[in-house]
């Protein structure tokens, strides 16, 4: 088993950059959830990814040339010693010290020099390559992605920017049928735990810094759950009452799932997603906050393998996307997605809603939700389904967060710093 906290982080970046997997996935491997130095692990990836751009044009100025596939390791070592020199309070001595003797334990002693060499001359002329990289990569964000975001939002981009480059805050939901907000709060405070209430949510609790989820207050009891205050929107726009049959569609990893099962008594739930390992995340959640609901692994499109027959008084589409607006929680979107992938997204999304209307009862309403802050994904994927579906009534979202647009409303990243989130609320009439 890995136990050295840079060799684990170094095969980590290798499967997420050259290997295109999630870096969700990866850090959920035991190596790493098992390791002392979990933290360290989690903030070199994610912060090599969040500056991935900026390492890159580092690493071609410090390289006479790039390195063979079969050496990626190498570089993706060089990416671990750099993050340490220029966003880590670690000495440079031991950061570099350190990297170095990762070389040995990848049987590449080769390598040695080459790693000693690259990072102290990154020490010598850090000024001048950092001023460099600053200049040559403005947005930190693939130009594509940055073409799309000023044709949309033209006088935001630059916030938006900004926003997707930051680390994004540990926001709380708290269960207000057990526990009153005010009080959890206290209950942070008497634990020395910073923390403010997040204006326009009823249930969101912002901490003033990141913390070890069993360190906070009744958290394995279910009391509170780990969710941004953009996605805590969904079950308070969804208005769930008391006995409704309810299908949370695309469901993992079931934080919606759950402050569903919160907003309402003796609740009807379908939860479903395609992909057996995050469904086991719904069961684990739900087990946590003492709810229970009908989690079925199947395609949420392909309806007559799973569905009963028994129409739904309310439904959640969190729909496959782009993830756009969640960047600062996933900068592995910025490698994983192309622009390519916008179109075949689109398709999805309107197969999926299509789908999944008959499944509603007339008067029953479909919440439309992605974490996309791109229009195609959003308020223009409902305007289509408006040409093709006349049983549909789009309801009004009155709030005081977001955008508010001709069909739906929009949260752009960092807006009262939540994630970038589309919500439009789609009532079945006859």
């Amino acid at each position: 088993m890995l136990t050295n906290p840079r060799l684990i982080a170094t095969h980590a970046l290798r499967r997420v950059i050259y290997q295109s997997e999630s870096l969700s996935d990866v850090l959920s491997d035991s190596s790493i959830q098992d390791c002392d130095e979990k933290a360290f692990i989690q903030d070199i990836c994610f912060g090599n990814l969040r500056y991935f751009e900026i390492i890159n044009v580092i690493l071609k100025e410090l390289l006479t040339k790039p390195l063979k596939n079969k050496d990626k390791d190498i570089e993706c070592l060089l990416r671990v010693g750099l993050y340490q020199l220029i966003y880590q309070r670690i000495p440079n001595h031991a950061a570099v010290n350190e990297t170095v003797s990762v070389t040995k334990i990848l049987k590449k002693k080769w390598s040695r020099g080459l790693v000693n060499g690259v990072l102290r001359s990154f020490l010598r002329d850090q000024d001048k390559l950092l001023a460099k990289a600053n200049q040559q990569t403005k947005s930190a964000l693939p130009p594509w992605l940055l073409q799309r975001i000023k044709k949309a939002w033209l006088n935001d981009w630059q916030d938006i920017v900004i926003a997707s480059n930051q680390k994004a805050p540990m926001t709380l939901r708290l269960n207000i049928n057990q526990i009153d907000r005010q009080s959890y709060l206290d209950r942070l405070n008497a634990k020395d735990i910073a923390a403010i209430p997040v204006q326009y949510s009823q249930t969101a609790i912002q901490l003033a810094q990141a913390r070890d989820v069993y360190d906070l207050p009744e958290f394995e009891n279910g009391l509170v759950s780990v969710q941004d205050a953009a996605a805590q929107y969904a079950g308070q726009i969804l208005g769930c009452k008391t006995g409704m049959r309810v299908l949370d569609a695309c469901a993992a990893p079931g934080g919606k799932t759950g402050h569903i099962l919160e907003t309402a008594e003796q609740l009807d739930v379908t939860a479903v997603d395609n992909k057996q390992q995050r469904l086991k995340r719904v069961d684990e959640n739900l087990q946590r906050l003492k709810q229970q609901a009908n989690c079925i692994c199947a395609d949420v499109a392909d309806t007559d393998l799973w569905w009963n027959q028994n129409p739904f008084d309310r439904i959640l589409l969190d729909a496959p996307c782009s993830a756009t607006g969640v960047i600062r929680r996933h900068p592995d979107i910025k490698l994983l997605r192309k622009d390519s992938d916008i179109a075949n997204l689109q398709q999805l999304q309107q197969h999926i809603l299509r789908s999944l209307w008959p499944l509603l009862k007339i008067g029953g309403r479909l919440l439309y939700a992605t974490c996309s802050i791109l229009p195609e994904e959003n308020e223009q994927q409902i305007a289509a389904f408006l040409v093709e579906q006349k049983d549909v009534k789009v309801c009004s979202i009155e709030a005081q967060w977001g955008i508010p647009l001709q069909y739906g409303r929009q949260i752009l990243s960092g807006q009262e710093s939540m994630d970038g989130f589309y919500y439009a609320l789609l009532e079945k009439i006859e």
